[in-house]
């Protein structure tokens, strides 16, 4: 962290998620003078719905290849902030061109000369959008002096095919308090939204699950009653995360088919899951295996058999399956918390820093 108090803007693109809020609190415990904005907060443009529909209908018209998605905030928004603010550096989380044109963000640091950085959290989920994310690549990804992205794979397309400044680095979590009196009433939590692979993966498991998330229901006529059954159609964050998490004897992650095609699956779950000191089932990658000592700190699974048999056998060996998440949860107190990763990203901002 730095040695004297620097000024940090933190523009999140995914605000719906608490990721962007902890990473804050961690950059303001070391040291930096830290303020952050939601893109979503801030003033839309007048009749904006109106008007973003009229430019889609146009570029489908004429630019039917291209992708183009019209900023919903006003340029002037976003400039009075950086005036009042005046930060040092700049680091936005996600994503900014779904708000505003990524050009403003350079024409701003030309002005007020700080230090642009981005952290990549999203840039798999854009696989399957061709043209989308294409567009990301050519017009957002080539503004900023760093990128810093949670996926080995991704950081290695910015850098080694596009020749972009990315480095990998990890998502993080806050520690949760423990829960030591709390009963495993749960066999295998799974928290997430739907898609194919997961359904195909989870029906092998039906009768151990418990199943939170979003977008099950336009998978429902792909799964059984069984599994239907074990669906609530809810999102969960926070306290009622921790609380499932706490419950649960195996917390399963399953990379989303996108992730998984791109041979990347180290998402936030992962860290979510080891901060709550669960024993954590999860698929393998690379990514992981660099990260994790897999049958000592986390277990994974290599295909559906593989899946089944480890639930069976860690249901069966409750010492084994203890042993496994207190290493993982050590694990993910040396080096895994939002405090070592802002560390992390800190080190290499500074040094990068104009104001320097």
């Amino acid at each position: 962290m730095p040695a004297t108090a620097k000024k940090l803007l933190v523009l999140d693109g995914i605000s719906g998620v608490p990721l962007g809020r902890e990473l804050v609190e961690a950059f303001s415990e070391g040291g930096f003078d830290t303020r952050y904005c939601a893109f979503a907060q801030l003033p839309k443009k007048p009749a904006y719905s109106l008007r973003a529909s009229f430019w889609k209908a146009y570029n489908k018209a004429f630019e039917q290849q291209a992708f183009y998605h019209f900023p919903k905030v006003p340029d002037q928004a976003l400039a009075s902030l950086v005036e009042q603010v005046r930060p040092e550096i700049v680091l936005v989380i996600g994503f900014s061109y779904r708000f505003i044109d990524p050009e403003l963000l350079k024409r701003l640091q030309d002005r007020y000369q700080f230090s642009l950085f981005l952290y990549d959290t999203d840039s798999c989920n854009f696989y399957a959008k061709r043209r989308e994310f294409i567009y990301f690549i050519e017009h957002e990804l080539p503004v900023y002096d760093r990128i810093f992205s949670f996926s080995r794979v991704t950081a290695n397309l910015f850098s080694d095919t596009l020749k972009l400044k990315a480095d990998f680095l990890p998502f993080g979590a806050k520690p949760v308090a423990p829960a030591p009196d709390s009963v495993k009433t749960v066999d295998v939590l799974f928290v997430g939204s739907g898609d194919l692979r997961r359904v195909l993966l989870l029906e092998k498991i039906r009768e151990h699950l418990t199943v939170y998330g979003a977008r099950w229901e336009r998978n429902f006529p792909l799964m059984s009653a069984e599994l239907r059954a074990k669906v609530s159609a809810q999102e969960v964050w926070g306290g009622k995360l921790h609380q499932l998490l706490h419950s649960a004897k195996i917390v399963l992650n399953i990379t989303r088919t996108d992730f998984y095609g791109a041979d990347t699956g180290v998402n936030l779950r992962i860290f979510e899951a080891l901060a709550a000191g669960c024993f954590l089932l999860t698929d393998y990658t690379d990514e992981i295996a660099e990260i994790f000592a897999i049958g000592e700190e986390i277990e994974v699974f290599r295909s559906p058999a593989e899946l089944v048999s480890k639930v069976r056998y860690y249901l069966e060996n409750d010492a084994e399956r203890e042993r496994i998440a207190r290493n993982g949860h050590a694990k993910f107190l040396r080096s895994c918390t939002w405090k070592a990763r802002a560390e992390a990203m800190a080190s290499l901002m500074c040094t990068n820093n104009r104001n320097s």
